[in-house]
């Protein structure tokens, strides 16, 4: 198994391994972590770590925060990587931990990708955490909670660690300069360029910048000129995984709170990072129907028509379209109205059961089924003057229910209008 963590990273090192903090207190942009009065500050104040679960995007320190915690309490340290490690690998890490414990040094196991491990390897860890063997600490860029066995989450503390924001990733690059002893060959716009593309992720920016001190530059380079030099960072989003449902998410919300911008800037961030368009797409025909509803029955057209279009037309052509439905959707009048009342009928349908419609509106085919009252007594509705009968179609073990209720916004208002109008003649017709 390659030693991963290697604690002396040696001059040919890459410079983000050699720009490791040695200190807790050095480590950029985890204070609310590392601070005084974060949870890891306090534990090492205390001089006792509980097992933890480090979650946080890629580049933000966990592998640098659980080696400095060993230092910090005086912890054997012991790190493995879920990506190169099976279950023999941590036998023999439990072993080894064993003996350090029976000699009086407990051991602090590092977990890289521990999401990676499957339910059976990760129930493995359960009884060297509970007995004390080991202090696990495990680093993941999932959401635990879907990645992680519940009985492993209820036994360590899940600390969040934020992407690096720009004061951090600047100080990075402080650093960086100070140990190549030169600036960095940049323009002040173009470091800013630098510093937005990492896109939060520490490790990234020093690899970009050790790229730009390995090339003899005659003059620094301008936005232009970096943008040129260096790959454009792909942004951080996994179809299957967090990410992806976080994004849709933002975009639903944007919707149905009525901000296009916003709404736009969410599908653009998931078109561009390649998600399957006809997935958006059904989030879109779902947000018509759950959140504009009868406001503006149009909404679900627009919807199935962009859906047509793009199968017609393709990427990138076949988008704008999208686009189009996406900011028809997030301008157009709300309504759950249409949600709400499915709610409402799907749960008074399983309350009530097998109740029998009122014999003047059930189905008669035979003669017997006539004889016997089935359809007697229907009021055929056009045959009315205001083609509104005001007849009864509830079952008569039931109230009648109201489960729609429109709003006043948009076409749902006319419709409200309409209801009001029939059951005024509901009334009238029933004295």
């Amino acid at each position: 198994m390659p030693d991963l963590f290697a604690p002396d990273p040696a001059e040919s090192a890459p410079l983000a391994d050699r720009l490791r903090p040695r200190r807790l207190e050095d480590v950029v942009g985890q204070e609310h972590l590392t601070g005084p009065e974060g949870a890891i500050g306090r534990m090492v104040a205390a001089g006792r770590l509980s097992s933890m679960i480090l979650w946080g995007p890629p580049g933000t320190g966990k592998t640098t925060i659980a080696r400095l915690l060993a230092d910090a309490v005086g912890l054997r340290f012991e790190g493995v990587s879920a990506v190169f490690s099976g279950v023999a690998d941590l036998k023999k890490v439990f072993a080894a931990a064993r003996d350090h414990a029976a000699a009086g040094q407990r051991t602090l196991l590092f977990v890289d990708e521990i999401h990676r491990f499957n339910r059976a390897q990760q129930d493995g860890f359960l009884p060297y955490v509970e007995d004390g063997t080991v202090t696990l600490v495990g680093a993941t860029t999932e959401n635990p909670s879907f990645e992680l066995n519940a009985a492993l989450l209820s036994r360590a503390q899940v600390l969040i660690l934020h992407r690096l924001d720009a004061n951090a990733l600047n100080t990075l690059l402080d650093r960086a300069e100070e140990a190549e002893g030169r600036p960095l060959p940049l323009t002040p716009e173009a470091r800013e360029a630098l510093v937005a593309s990492a896109d939060g992720d520490g490790r990234f920016l020093l690899n970009q910048a050790e790229t730009l001190y390995s090339v003899k530059l005659d003059a620094p380079l301008d936005p232009a000129g970096l943008s040129a030099m260096l790959h454009r960072r792909v942004a951080v989003y996994d179809k299957d995984r967090e990410g992806h449902y976080n994004l849709i998410s933002a975009l639903h919300k944007s919707i149905r709170g009525s901000d296009p911008q916003a709404a736009l800037y969410y599908l653009a961030r998931m078109l561009t990072a390649g998600e399957e368009p006809l997935y958006v797409l059904r989030r879109l025909v779902r947000a018509a129907v759950e959140d504009v509803g009868l406001a503006d029955p149009q909404a679900l057209v627009q919807c199935l028509a962009a859906k047509d279009t793009y199968d017609f037309l393709g990427s990138p052509e076949g988008e704008l379209a999208i686009v189009q439905a996406c900011l028809y959707l997030a301008t157009a009048p709300k309504s759950n109205a249409t949600y709400a009342a499915q709610k409402a009928a799907w749960r008074s349908a399983r309350e009530t059961g097998s109740l029998m419609p009122p014999m003047n509106i059930v189905n008669a085919p035979t003669r017997l089924m006539k004889q016997l009252g089935y359809g007697k007594g229907y009021a055929y509705d056009h045959d009315t003057d205001e083609g509104f009968s005001g007849d009864n179609y509830w079952p008569e073990a039931m109230e009648p229910q109201t489960y729609y209720e429109p709003t006043d916004r948009g076409f749902e208002k006319r419709v409200a209008e309409r209801l009001a109008y029939w059951e005024e003649l509901r009334r009238a017709k029933r004295g």
